[in-house]
C-alpha cells in the first residue's frame, strides 16, 4: 500500500509513485502553459488523466476535449496528445500510466 498526499505540491510534473503494472504522476500547469505536443505520445502505455483543479484543453490526435474538475481522459498507447492550462488558475492533474512510463 502507498499513499501520497497531492493537494500542496507544485511540482510542474513528476512521478509520484508506482509497481511494475502503473505509475501515478502529478502534473501543474501555470496558466497559458502546455505540456507534450504534436509528436508526443506513449506508445506502450496508457495514460489516465484526471482533473483535481483548474481549466484546460487536452488535445489527443487532433480532436480537442475540454478539461474542468472532476474530468477523467484516457489517452491510449500510441495517441499524441498535448495538454494546455486555459484558466486563470494552475491547472492540476492526476497522471497514471499502464504501464510505467517513467
Amino acid at each position: 500500500m502507498k499513499h501520497i498526499r497531492t493537494t500542496e505540491r507544485d511540482d510542474d510534473w513528476k512521478v509520484l509513485g508506482g509497481t511494475e503494472c502503473s505509475q501515478g504522476a502529478i502534473m501543474v500547469l501555470k496558466r497559458g502553459k502546455s505540456e507534450g505536443g504534436p509528436d508526443n505520445r506513449h506508445e506502450e502505455a496508457d495514460q489516465w488523466l484526471f482533473v483535481v483543479s483548474g481549466k484546460g484543453k487536452a488535445t489527443i490526435e487532433g480532436t480537442d476535449v475540454d478539461l474542468e474538475p472532476g474530468s477523467l481522459v484516457l489517452i491510449e498507447a500510441g495517441e499524441r496528445h498535448e495538454i494546455s492550462n486555459t484558466g486563470d488558475e494552475p491547472l492540476r492533474t492526476i497522471n497514471v500510466y499502464a504501464p510505467p512510463e517513467y
